[in-house]
């Protein structure tokens, strides 16, 4: 009996010190990605701010946050966040 509490113990040690090495090996979460877009568009007026996604995203895509604090997922390719992120960027300038 002491021999197989004994095995189970030393087991479970080596389970343990085998999955903490694993942990940071693993591969970094990026802290904002989208999956899903919107349709429609969003007045220049209401935007406060617009963000590339990482490039660890499955997708590229900007993130919009508007004036009640509503975040949105637009494709990169519209050209009318093309548009929005000019103005940004001119009043990040001005």
């Amino acid at each position: 009996m002491r021999a197989s509490t004994l095995c189970l113990v030393f087991g479970l040690v080596l389970l343990m010190t085998w999955t903490s090495e694993a942990a940071p090996h693993a591969p970094a979460v990026p802290e904002r990605c989208c999956f899903n877009f919107i349709g429609f568009k969003i007045p220049g007026n209401k935007i406060v701010s617009a963000e590339k996604t990482g490039s660890d995203c499955p997708q590229a895509a900007i993130v919009v946050t508007t004036q009640k604090g509503l975040e949105f997922c637009v494709k990169p390719d519209e050209p009318w966040i093309k548009k929005v992120m000019e103005q940004l960027e001119k009043k990040k300038a001005g």
